[in-house]
């Protein structure tokens, strides 16, 4: 029975407090998160359609935050958001709390607080990244979120304005440009046909034309 009483598994409600319980002792599961009270455990990774452009958005992110000050990468990295609900994003990137971010790191090593931005790498349309935790991001304050539907060739790049998000639309080019993140710019068509080069050169360009960007509330404008 106390065996029985351990166990983690989608659907189960619980408190923050005892999902971290279960969580702990359970080091068969690899990744599991508590939406609004509710308990979501990932599927085993799949190569091609997790695995790969997982890392693809980990090196474009990460050569981003190489370039900020104060910007960090996490990868799969805890985050409580209040007591019923504890995400584990693929990727996130936040400010540091002395740099004005809005989330902090506890005595025990998590995210308290939502980060600036979050990725995740999605099954399908249907999948719960584009509906339950799309609204918490949203409602805890992730200012931009990034989905990747790969198995249907779809992007979805979100920037919260006033409460609620609106889905980013990219230029004649392709390209998506963050408006939280001046210089962070995403080929759209270079990254879905697999081309890093690509994605790689244009965030390049991105980083480049950063430094004469000034940031409005609508976004970035470019410095005259």
């Amino acid at each position: 029975m106390m065996a029985h009483l351990l166990t983690l598994e989608s659907g189960d409600r619980l408190s923050r407090e005892e999902f971290e319980y279960r969580y702990r002792r359970s080091p068969h599961i690899k990744k599991a998160e508590l939406i609004n009270g509710v308990v979501f455990v990932a599927s085993p990774v799949r190569y091609r359609l997790h695995g790969v452009p997982h890392s693809q958005m980990m090196v474009w992110a990460g050569n981003y935050c190489i370039a900020i000050p104060h910007l960090l990468m996490a990868d799969n990295a805890t985050v409580r958001l209040d007591d019923r609900n504890q995400v584990q994003p693929d990727i996130i990137l936040r400010l540091e709390e002395s740099a004005g971010g809005q989330s902090r790191i506890s005595a025990d090593d998590y995210i308290e607080g939502a980060p600036e931005l979050v990725i995740e790498i999605a099954s399908s349309r249907a999948a719960y990244d584009l509906h339950d935790k799309k609204d918490l991001y949203c409602h805890f304050g992730v200012k931009e979120y990034l989905v990747w539907v790969v198995s249907e060739q779809a992007f979805y790049w979100y920037h919260r304005e006033q409460g609620s998000y609106v889905q980013q639309q990219p230029d004649r080019e392709g390209v998506l440009r963050s408006q939280e993140f001046g210089g962070l710019w995403l080929n759209l068509p270079a990254l879905l046909q697999g081309d890093m080069q690509r994605v790689m050169l244009t965030l390049q360009q991105g980083l480049a034309r950063r430094s004469n960007l000034v940031r409005e509330p609508g976004g970035y404008t470019t410095r005259v």
